[in-house]
């Protein structure tokens, strides 16, 4: 089992011979598809959703209706590999996933909210959890948790009681491409007084480092 973060939202999660990517956006290295046996992806912002990276990784795509419709109309050619799940849908991509949520977080209420579903892999046990745009708790244990650290949409205290919310004992920062380094430490600072204490831990990766357990 290993768990590898790449830039921004960007996580390959691999288990005997499955290697799922979830979220190859703009702010992401092409080399995080290496080796995909499956891409997943959350939602339509471009920071999670990429045609080329979806192109270079040559595996099935897991996403959303509007994220397959958006595949429709600027990458036909990627159609026929684009399976479109819903919320709660379970599925076997080589290790079983569950379908969380529906909505993105509110950027603003004058913007219309996209749709966003995050994504529970079970790797031998290990879950993890990757939320996408959301702070949606998948309402059972998670070992991992990849937790928003930075967005347009997000507080402080917001990322601090998701983490709190979700209870899993490691954190991986992601989401965190449009802050600096020292807003980064800010937040992994805020992250470690508040919620260490509490036996969650918080760690902040480079792209191509594996998480640890």
């Amino acid at each position: 089992m290993r768990i590898t973060k790449f830039g921004h939202s960007c996580v390959r999660l691999e288990h005997g011979p499955a290697v799922l990517v979830l979220d190859p956006g703009v702010f992401t290295e092409v080399e995080a598809v290496a080796r995909a046996t499956a891409v997943l992806v959350t939602h339509e912002h471009p920071d999670h959703f990429h045609p080329d990276h979806l192109r270079a990784a040559r595996a099935p795509i897991v996403t959303i209706d509007s994220v397959a419709a958006r595949i429709r109309d600027e990458a036909p050619d990627l159609v026929e590999r684009t399976r479109v799940v819903a919320p709660e849908e379970l599925l076997d991509l080589g290790v079983p996933v569950r379908v969380v949520g529906r909505e993105h977080a509110v950027i603003h209420p004058d913007l219309p909210r996209v749709h966003n579903s995050g994504y529970l892999v079970d790797l031998g046990g290990t879950r993890v959890y990757h939320p996408g745009d959301a702070l949606i708790a998948p309402g059972e244990p998670v070992d991992v948790l990849c937790a928003p650290a930075s967005a347009p949409w997000l507080k402080l205290s917001e990322a601090v009681d998701f983490v709190r919310e979700v209870g899993a004992p490691r954190n991986l920062a992601i989401h965190e491409a449009i802050y600096s380094e020292a807003g980064s430490g800010i937040v992994d600072g805020h992250m470690e007084r508040l919620n260490g204490p509490r036996g969650l831990a918080w760690s902040r990766l480079a792209a191509g480092e594996d998480l640890v357990l």
